[in-house]
């Protein structure tokens, strides 16, 4: 493939994307635009997919250390948000860089997954930290609540990939989301997107106003998890064992 120019690059990404279906606003419409440019950048520098990944992880690793070891104040809030921002724009860039050099490989993918996954727990973990560490509350019940989150997080991030492997593995069949492309589903979903949670960061110079949105977050997530588990349970109750 002939690599043209940047613009020409982000051109051909934007018209080999995956479906909207099911995707929450700020994926649909911020991040995988961020992501276009970033895989197009790293297509024309040479770069692979997996060296996209691993700056992902880095930009995440590094706002993540600056949540739990430097004490809450506005300017660190815009590089906290900025540095997980970034990371997640990248996050979106190496498979679309993936898509463009011709497909994606298990490794890039594991890989991918095995990031995320660090980062889920990490983050929360750094909250947590800091509650504690910089003594932003009175009252130490405040710490269940990065606690709680840790825990959701991780168990939705554990059953989203269980669930797409047992549906793989079983004869599982997606049925077509008719309404899933909407604007309105994109929106309504939106507070479980993992970049609303990055954009809340930009409170972190405020503790009570940051533990009172990131609180809601985590509130409307665990409605979206007990509906997700209610879902997957009839769905893999459905579903028979494929015979070999």
């Amino acid at each position: 493939m002939t690599a043209g120019s940047l613009g020409e690059v982000v051109a051909r990404l934007s018209k080999a994307q995956k479906p909207s279906a099911g995707t929450p606003a700020y994926s649909r419409f911020v991040n995988r635009r961020i992501g276009r440019v970033l895989a197009a950048a790293a297509f024309l520098g040479g770069r692979t997919p997996n060296q996209v990944s691993i700056a992902s992880g880095l930009c995440s690793l590094a706002g993540i250390a600056l949540i739990a070891t430097v004490r809450p104040s506005f300017g660190l809030a815009v590089a906290v948000t900025l540095l997980l921002v970034a990371g997640y724009g990248l996050d979106s860039a190496d498979g679309q860089l993936a898509r463009l050099r011709g497909g994606g490989s298990p490794l890039g993918e594991w890989l991918d997954h095995m990031i995320d996954a660090v980062k889920i727990v990490l983050l929360h973990s750094a909250v947590l930290v800091s509650f504690y560490r910089f003594d932003a509350f009175s009252n130490e019940l405040i710490l269940l609540i990065p606690l709680a989150y840790l825990c959701l997080s991780s168990v939705l991030f554990f059953g989203l990939i269980l669930i797409d492997q047992l549906r793989r593995g079983n004869g599982g069949v997606q049925k077509p989301n008719v309404r899933g492309d909407s604007v309105l589903k994109s929106l309504l979903i939106a507070p479980t997107d993992y970049g609303v949670l990055c954009l809340v960061f930009l409170a972190f110079g405020i503790p009570s106003l940051f533990a009172a949105l990131y609180g809601a977050l985590l509130a409307i997530n665990l409605l979206f998890l007990a509906a997700a588990v209610v879902k997957w349970y009839r769905e893999m109750a459905a579903l028979q064992p494929v015979r070999g």
